[in-house]
């Protein structure tokens, strides 16, 4: 469904109050108050929190879907950075959900991990072996290739979690961003070639003057 102006506002501010102060402590109140509504059109719209939270898992399962349906270049590297940066830009955006996810007493929540976060794991572990593929891991290289998946999988799933809880950081930037790839390539880089360490290089290169022009 799009969003109408007044629809937007409301997932907006009921966004922003939820990552920041937690879904249990936020009222609709709250979220009417920040999108500059009265409450009764809030609820006309959502009826209660738990419509909010379905309709930004909607939303945030949406651009995933849109990402994924670019598919794959001829570029592993350049798909692979994409893949990394645009993942942690998603757990920022929708942290909340992730977060809190055991306050959501009145939320029908399946037991498990998401469906989207699955497919998320199995699209990077897909690109450590186009890595293999196309030449760019060690030749003696010996790690299972679904473990460094998963390794290099939860650097990028938590390392902005580390962010919101240790530093407390309001927008996010390239500065952290590069920080958690500093932390992701700790693990990549001793796995690649010299050949394949340069190509990454300069894929995250172009990804920092994308956003930084952006």
């Amino acid at each position: 469904m799009n969003a109408t102006p007044t629809r937007r506002r409301i997932l907006d501010a009921a966004l922003e109050r939820f990552n920041r102060n937690g879904y249990a402590a936020t009222s609709q109140a709250e979220i009417a108050a920040a999108a500059g509504i009265r409450q009764g059109n809030l609820t006309y719209h959502f009826p209660t929190k738990p419509d909010l939270v379905a309709a930004l898992r909607d939303e945030g399962r949406s651009v995933l879907s849109r990402r994924d349906a670019l598919g794959a270049t001829d570029d592993v590297c350049a798909d692979y950075v994409h893949h990394v940066t645009s993942s942690m830009e998603l757990v920022w955006r929708y942290r909340f959900l992730l977060r809190d996810r055991a306050q959501f007493r009145d939320v029908e929540v399946p037991r498990g991990a998401p469906p989207e976060l699955v497919a998320d794991l199995a699209r990077l572990e897909g690109l450590i072996r186009r890595f293999g593929s196309d030449g760019l891991l060690r030749r003696n290289l010996d790690i299972d290739l679904a473990v460094l998946s998963r390794s290099l999988w939860v650097v990028s799933r938590y390392w902005l979690d580390h962010l919101d809880e240790f530093e407390q950081v309001g927008e996010i930037e390239w500065s952290h961003h590069a920080r958690g790839i500093e932390h992701h390539r700790a693990v990549l880089d001793p796995c690649l070639t010299a050949d394949g360490r340069r190509r990454l290089d300069e894929a995250f290169d172009r990804a920092a003057q994308d956003w930084l022009a952006s």
